[in-house]
């Protein structure tokens, strides 16, 4: 065995073995052979992945591994890190997309000669997509896993530009840190031509630091390098076992995205993503382009939504190498675009300057004190006025606005605040004077994170002549908000907002529509604070039967409380302790009595999400999955659809008006054969506190559901029926008591704002 071969922990042995955890910790208390931990710590050992195979595999205990988690498990255990493994495995799927006989020839024989023959194949592939050479050449080329301790190099955990569609976990280092993987082997800071910088500005002392700064050259290389034969051969399983995802899967731009999103799933608090619905609306706010920009790509989300057009070129950057990477293997699995990928951050080491883009679209970084301030203070991006230590977004908007030709257009993501600090009131009014900022959105709350604020779009366009009467387009689409976690009505939302900034426009003003949206002329705005935050200049929407419509409300209320009475449960009738013989979830699904399915990461089927909060909370589906060709889970009336986060004891019986859902994250649905397990039956017994208990494990933040390891009785199905019959009434009475719960929240609602607003009398 390798001495870097893949690894797994003890919970990726439980999965591989469909046991507990307990069980694992079993086995290697009573079986003296079993495999002895080859890394991580004494309380979290991790063990060779072919040793534990092997194992588990004489002593008949290795389940039927699906291959998406066996490759997963060889994703997630690579000795180089998951990220690492994430390229390399793009590398080949992108190979397999471009020229798949090619891959057919390297694969055949043993993982050395694979290794030794891959670099050469994905050559021929990478340079054309996206000018890279070879990490074997030296200078120039991106190593994945080199650092580089050369000054001025950017750090890749840096969070100055890595917010696209993920933001990288640590905050920026200071000037000068260095850029710990896939770094340039080269100085990082630009010279005065290529960064754009005026001549009599380099060298030049700031305000701020009064020791000269001396720029040097920067060859900023491709985010993807070709990997050498030894970074290969770790990664060789992980590599076929990819090439038959792609063969399972339909695609090797599928396989991509399943194990991109496994990754972004298994690591929630390391991203920021930006939904892809957001992504969409930016992209239609924008309009077509020909050549596309994102200055802070994350893993491409933004670019991702970009209608393809002939001869497209995307441009992207990132400080995070890894995020980098990834967003140019999307791009390229996706689109026969020109891709050009760089690392670094973009305010220090612009790797475009020259470019001159149809549209900029960018989620940037909020809240950064460390964007470039002391470095950057005679940098000519600086049109609009030069932004404050606290003003990093401003930064970031003039940079897009430096980076479009005349009449492009940029959109942007930005924090609520933006539009009204006091220190950025200066650059405010510039952009409203001289038209380059044309409109501000008002997101609903839960659009993106973080998602207890209403953020802000703002559409910029660069101006190629000034606007005789300019007018400014403020729109709010917080009425959209939903209470559900699978954000906002995004078709209400998007329908909305690009029905009002289309007719603007076109005709550079707009009808008032009162509470949504209004044009206002520049200069109602130039005031002491150029406060452009929506909510302040929107009229309410117009009230009209405030009275008579809470009267309706009332009215509903008092009869869903007489429902709910109605359907309270008769006084419960004693009885002894009955003990019957049990099985468990598991055993019913491998002895054909169920199936059993997970939600998905996405769908290309365009259909209502059933999220897990709609099952906590008895509701619609509400939520959406990002789109995909991975085939979406479909409910069907009859099935029992079990959260698996949270702790709580839920389940749910899908009806005719839920039927034909798609399955949401974190939700496992349980199809049963209705000859043999009637579904009331099955979700009121799943539902019961200590079965919940004894089959949920805990870990620091959470409570996760093993629903394989749930009990419930064996009974005839005539004794299932009756059982069942019981656990529909009291699901009966929960709907009525949560729908009164809701009316009298709408009731209590609306008469403070109607008191408050005049529209209801006090008597």
């Amino acid at each position: 065995m390798q001495d870097n071969a893949t690894e797994v922990t003890a919970a990726g042995i439980a999965r591989l073995a469909g046991v507990g955890r307990a069980a694992v910790s079993n086995w290697r208390r009573r079986h003296a052979d079993f495999p002895k931990p080859v890394g991580g710590t004494e309380t979290s050992p991790s063990f060779a992945l072919a040793e534990v195979e092997a194992w588990l595999r004489y002593q008949g205990k290795l389940a039927e591994v699906p291959l998406r988690e066996r490759v997963w498990q060889q994703l997630v255990g690579h000795p180089e890190g998951p990220v690492a493994a994430l390229t390399h495995a793009g590398c080949v799927l992108l190979l397999i997309h471009d020229r798949p006989t090619l891959w057919l020839e390297v694969s055949a024989g043993s993982d050395e000669r694979l290794a030794a023959m891959l670099p050469g194949a994905l050559e021929q592939v990478l340079a054309p997509r996206f000018g890279v050479t070879s990490a074997r050449r030296g200078a120039g080329a991106v190593n994945s896993r080199s650092a580089v301790n050369s000054p001025g190099a950017v750090n890749t955990r840096s969070s100055a530009n890595s917010r696209g569609d993920v933001k990288s976990g640590a905050a920026v280092n200071e000037p000068g840190a260095v850029n710990t993987s896939a770094a340039v082997n080269t100085p990082a800071a630009p010279t005065a031509p290529a960064a754009g910088i005026r001549p009599d500005a380099v060298n030049t002392p700031s305000p701020v630091n009064t020791t000269p700064t001396v720029h040097t050259p920067t060859v900023h290389a491709p985010a993807v390098h070709t990997p050498t034969g030894p970074e290969v051969l770790p990664s060789a399983p992980l590599l076929r076992g990819a090439a038959e995802l792609a063969a399972e899967m339909g695609g090797a731009r599928q396989a991509f995205e399943f194990l991109l999103g496994r990754h972004l799933d298994a690591n929630p608090r390391q991203y920021t993503l930006t939904p892809a619905e957001l992504a969409g609306l930016m992209a239609d706010l924008a309009g077509p382009a020909r050549t596309a920009f994102d200055p802070a790509c994350g893993t491409g989300a933004l670019l991702r939504a970009v209608a393809p057009r002939p001869e497209q070129e995307l441009y992207a950057q990132d400080s995070a190498p890894d995020l980098a990477a990834v967003t140019a293997l999307r791009l390229a699995l996706r689109t026969r675009a020109t891709v050009r990928a760089a690392v670094g951050d973009t305010l220090r080491a612009d790797a475009h300057p020259e470019l001159r883009a149809d549209t900029v679209l960018c989620h940037p970084p909020f809240n950064e004190r460390n964007w470039g301030h002391d470095e950057l203070a005679y940098d000519p991006r600086w049109e609009y006025g030069f932004p404050a230590r606290t003003e990093s977004e401003l930064a970031w908007v003039q940079h897009a606005l430096a980076r479009l030709k005349d009449g492009g257009t940029a959109v942007l993501l930005m924090p609520p605040a933006a539009a009204s600090r006091r220190s950025g009131r200066r650059i405010r009014a510039d952009l409203l004077r001289r038209g380059a900022l044309r409109a501000v959105v008002a997101l609903p709350v839960g659009a993106a994170p973080p998602y207890n604020i209403p953020l802000h779009l703002w559409v910029l366009r660069r101006p190629d002549k000034a606007p005789a009467q300019p007018e400014v387009l403020l729109a709010d689409a917080g009425q959209f908000a939903t209470e559900g976690r699978g954000g906002p009505d995004w078709r209400a939302v998007r329908d909305a907002v690009l029905d009002a900034w289309r007719a603007f426009d076109r005709a550079g003003t707009l009808d008032e529509r009162p509470g949504l949206a209004r044009a206002l002329p520049v200069i109602d705005l130039l005031d002491d604070d150029v406060d452009l935050a929506p909510a302040r200049h929107l009229p309410p929407p117009t009230a009209t039967d405030g009275a008579e419509a809470l009267t309706a409300v009332r009215e509903r209320l008092g009869e869903t409380l007489g429902l709910a009475a109605e359907l309270t449960p008769p006084p419960a009738a004693g009885a002894r302790p009955v003990r019957w013989p049990l099985t468990t979830v598991g055993e019913l699904a491998r002895g054909g009595a169920l199936v059993m399915r997970t939600g998905g990461n996405g769908g290309h089927a365009r259909v209502p999400v059933l999220t897990d909060h709609d099952v906590l909370a008895g509701t619609a589906p509400s939520g959406t999955l990002p789109e995909s060709d991975e085939e979406p889970v479909l409910t069907e009336p009859g099935d029992v659809v079990v959260p698996v986060l949270g702790g709580g004891s839920m389940a749910r019986v899908i009806d005719d008006a839920t039927g034909g859902a798609a399955l949401g994250r974190n939700l496992v649905l349980l199809r049963p054969d209705r000859t043999a397990l009637d579904a009331w039956f099955l979700a009121g017994f799943l539902r019961g506190t200590a079965n919940n208990r004894q089959a949920s494990s805990y870990a620091s933040t959470a409570t996760r559901l093993d629903v394989r390891r749930l009990q419930l009785p064996r009974l005839p199905l005539d004794e299932q029926r009756r059982y069942g019959a019981r656990f529909r009434a009291l699901d009966e009475f929960e709907r009525a008591l949560r729908h009164a719960n809701r009316l009298g929240d709408q009731l209590v609602r609306g008469m403070y704002d109607g008191l408050t607003d005049g529209t209801v009398a006090p008597d």
